[in-house]
């Protein structure tokens, strides 16, 4: 991985690093730079012309009482507490590598660094904390960090759910792409991502003064 640490990142700035590939997760901006391999692809969803299917339509009914709200990034015991059910649960499911996230990590990761671009969508059933959806607001665009849910409300498919979320988000701001990260052909916890189409690929890793293409 190639780093890079900013304190007091811009907008614009964030908005140049997002479009050339860069994640942010809190101060630490970072991309792929394997020798020889080039697997991990950028991928950005064309939110203005996505047109919402069948399954789609069914997975908003069924939470059609899940109830979500917008704001800056924050820290709780129930932030903490969700996390960590979430993250041994796909160490049972998917073998993932679980460890205990302290409070200081946790803003590290999802806190420090918003500026005024990151925010938390945070999904509720019942009056329950269900899902924690960590964004960046782009000029034109939704940057996807990180989501994380309550196994236990699953069947509510609440992945895709926020993904949809943030789709209709964009068509409401009027912006154009949701940047959903990196999409490996050959892996399951990344592929699933070309589901959304019509999407976009990066083409190659560019710096700064150089003109990024997508296709």
């Amino acid at each position: 991985m190639q780093y890079q640490y900013i304190e007091n990142c811009t907008s614009s700035l964030n908005n140049e690093l997002v479009q050339r590939g860069w994640r942010r997760f809190g101060k630490y901006y970072s991309r792929p730079q394997c020798d020889g391999c080039s697997e991990c692809k950028s991928l950005r969803i064309d939110a203005k012309n996505y047109t919402f299917s069948k399954n789609a339509r069914r997975t908003f009914k069924k939470n059609i009482d899940t109830v979500f709200t917008i704001q800056e990034p924050t820290i709780s015991n129930e932030h903490i507490a969700l996390y960590e059910k979430y993250h041994k649960f796909m160490e049972k499911e998917k073998g993932w590598k679980n460890y205990k996230i302290r409070p200081d990590n946790y803003y590290e990761l999802y806190m420090a660094g918003a500026g005024k671009f990151g925010k938390e969508i945070l999904y509720y059933i019942d009056g329950k904390l269900v899902g924690v959806d960590l964004v960046d607001f782009l000029d034109d665009a939704i940057s996807s960090i990180y989501f994380y849910y309550d196994p236990d409300f699953r069947r509510f498919s609440l992945g895709r759910y926020s993904i949809y979320i943030q789709i209709q988000l964009a068509k409401n701001f009027n912006l154009r792409w949701i940047y959903l990260g990196y999409y490996v052909k050959d892996c399951p916890s990344l592929n699933y991502k070309e589901r959304y189409r019509p999407y976009e690929i990066m083409e190659e890793d560019v710096d700064l003064d150089e003109t990024v293409n997508w296709s």
